[in-house]
């Protein structure tokens, strides 16, 4: 498990084969490097969440673009896995 600080209030957690963008507090999109699978939260939270998402796929070598979408519930799910 490793936690990096990105920029305030966005942190990426790597878990396993995942690697877990939080905004805030909150799970909103995940990246599984293996597969090169890109899923990103379906709920609208704020202005500033979507900022967070928009920033962190180019630093992964992904567009914001490439991502499919997943309830938000698929996103709280993946924590429930450490716990």
């Amino acid at each position: 498990m490793n936690l990096t600080p990105l920029a305030a209030n966005m942190t990426q957690l790597t878990l396993g084969d995942k690697t877990i963008l939080f905004s805030y507090k909150t799970p909103v999109a995940v990246l599984y490097p293996i597969t090169g699978n890109f899923y990103r939260t379906e709920k609208k939270w704020s202005n500033t969440t979507t900022r967070h998402i928009n920033k962190w796929a180019p630093t992964l070598g992904y567009s914001s673009k490439d991502y499919q979408t997943k309830p938000q519930e698929y996103f709280d799910n993946l924590l429930s896995e450490v716990e």
